[in-house]
């Protein structure tokens, strides 16, 4: 994969662990270490819908 928008530019990480970067149009991104998967982009307003979700299933999976 190609790097690109300063991916590997340690301001970019928050707290080493939460990707956020303005200029990065993706709302997925790998992670650090690639063989880790993938995480969001949390500048990007796609990512929190899709945090929301998330946390939402999860709620409903325990709260059922």
């Amino acid at each position: 994969m190609k790097k690109d928008f300063r991916h590997d530019n340690p301001e970019n990480w928050k707290w080493g662990i939460f990707y956020f970067n303005r200029q990065d149009s993706r709302f997925i991104v790998p992670k650090h270490i690639e063989a880790l998967g993938w995480t969001l982009n949390f500048a990007h307003p796609i990512s929190y819908l899709i945090f929301g979700l998330i946390i939402a299933f999860i709620g409903y999976k325990i709260f059922q």
